[in-house]
């Protein structure tokens, strides 16, 4: 499997194309199904520049959103392990005065293939309407995301909300902006480069 190639047939946002090469990686089961999610992602970013670079249009942003959904479908079996397990509820986030889900949609698709109930509160989510619902649904685990770089800021203050509510919650960051720097500065308790490790982690914390 030529995995650049996949990545270039992403960026380039061809359905038929990327479909048919995923669908070669699941041919034996999917054993490098990894690999071919990483080389999505990649052309993720390529769609990303072209968007910068006035190349493509918010349409094209929604498309390629919708062409990674569509790969986490048709991998997912292989990309995650121990689905049909139940690990109960947590909730997932775009936090407040970001309004990107693209990637939100991905992570949540994997999280309730891997056997959560996922309460996605959508994007532009205020700190208090997360303490709400953990509150109100007794949830042990919160996911936050965000694209922008005022997410990190928005981020830090739905996590001081959540343990000056007295929640004894794990929480998980991810997005463009997040990395260990920003998750130890605004005291999150993970931080996730792609999907794979947001179901890693959350599964792992679901399971101590």
């Amino acid at each position: 499997m030529d995995f650049e190639k996949l990545a270039q047939v992403v960026g380039d946002l061809e359905e038929e194309e990327m479909i048919k090469l995923l669908n070669e990686v699941m041919a034996d089961g999917g054993s490098r199904a990894a690999e071919a999610m990483e080389a999505c992602q990649k052309g993720m970013d390529i769609v990303g520049k072209l968007f910068e670079e006035k190349e493509y249009f918010v349409s094209d942003l929604v498309f390629a959103g919708e062409l990674m959904t569509q790969a986490v479908q048709i991998m997912k079996p292989a990309l995650v392990v121990g689905g049909g397990t139940s690990h109960g509820k947590m909730i997932l986030c775009t936090v407040e005065n970001d309004l990107h889900d693209i990637g939100k949609n991905i992570v949540r698709s994997m999280l309730e293939a891997a056997g959560f109930e996922v309460l996605d509160l959508g994007i532009d989510t205020p700190a208090e309407k997360v303490v709400e619902t953990a509150k109100n649904e007794g949830i042990n685990i919160i996911g936050l995301s965000g694209v922008l770089t005022l997410a990190v800021d928005s981020m830090e203050k739905t996590i001081i909300a959540i343990r000056d509510a007295g929640l004894d919650a794990k929480v998980i960051i991810g997005g463009c902006p997040v990395s260990d720097v920003v998750c130890k500065a605004i005291k999150a308790d993970a931080w996730a480069k792609n999907p794979q490790d947001t179901v890693r982690t959350c599964r792992d914390w679901a399971t101590a």
